[in-house]
């Protein structure tokens, strides 16, 4: 009886054992794995955002983003890949100062970026880190710090983030950034319209803004709650298509 009891014991003391806490790494790939299914590695991406198209395409660790759009002088497609930034004009290679490259490579990365997000947050400049945990409108996140690495992390390796990410299902519900560009600014982003794309989830965003580029953007959750931030636009990506291209 004695072996009996000390058996209970020890299974009710390894029983009250802490599961093992996820680091910002364990959470950020769950929440890629939610949004892509394992499949955004090789698939080529194309969407439409303020009536510009945009396309990418991953496969073997080769990467290209493109961005076509309709101008003045005709039509203008510009193509980021691993290598280097080029710029078309009516299918003629456009020599560009490195200075105007590198503004209108970041433009065309940067709308990739937040439209796939958070896929974007497996590249090896992000620097993450496990904030703490929060509770907005009923629903339990996790508070993910992002900044970048000066190398590979861009012009705007400056720039700070945080995400929510839902304790339950690993979703992007949230996310706000700074940036110090063009006299700084302070944005609060709402997912909703959330659908999958063959096995690839996408999201629109009400975005909003807060004045002071000083304010700790880990507390812009509770002024979301309260209203007392400033819906400055609705960011809308429209005509989604997925193409796998794994074997």
């Amino acid at each position: 009886m004695k072996v009996f009891y000390i058996l209970v014991g020890v299974a009710l003391l390894f029983s009250c054992k802490e599961e093992p806490k996820l680091t910002a790494h364990d959470i950020v790939e769950k929440a890629i794995e939610t949004s892509c299914g394992g499949v955004c590695d090789e698939a080529e991406i194309a969407f439409v955002f303020r009536d510009i198209s945009y396309k990418s395409y991953r496969k073997s660790g080769v990467f290209e983003m493109e961005r076509v759009m309709e101008d003045s002088i005709g039509t203008i497609r510009d193509v980021l890949t691993n290598q280097s930034f080029q710029r078309f004009v009516n299918d003629s290679l456009v020599a560009l100062p490195d200075s105007i490259a590198r503004r209108y490579a970041a433009s065309v990365n940067s709308v990739h970026y937040f439209v796939q997000l958070p896929y974007g947050l497996k590249d090896p400049a992000v620097e993450k880190e496990l904030l703490g945990e929060s509770t907005v409108k009923g629903k339990d996140y996790y508070e993910i710090g992002v900044t970048f690495q000066q190398e590979g992390g861009g012009d705007d390796y400056e720039d700070e983030y945080v995400y929510w990410i839902n304790k339950e299902n690993f979703q992007l519900d949230y996310f706000a950034y700074n940036y110090r560009t063009n006299g700084g600014g302070v944005r609060f982003r709402e997912a909703y319209n959330k659908r999958v794309v063959k096995g690839v989830r996408f999201a629109d965003y009400n975005n909003y803004k807060y004045n002071d580029i000083t304010f700790p953007l880990i507390k812009l959750d509770s002024l979301y709650e309260n209203g007392q931030l400033e819906l400055l636009s609705k960011i809308e990506t429209e005509q989604v298509e997925v193409t796998l291209l794994g074997n």
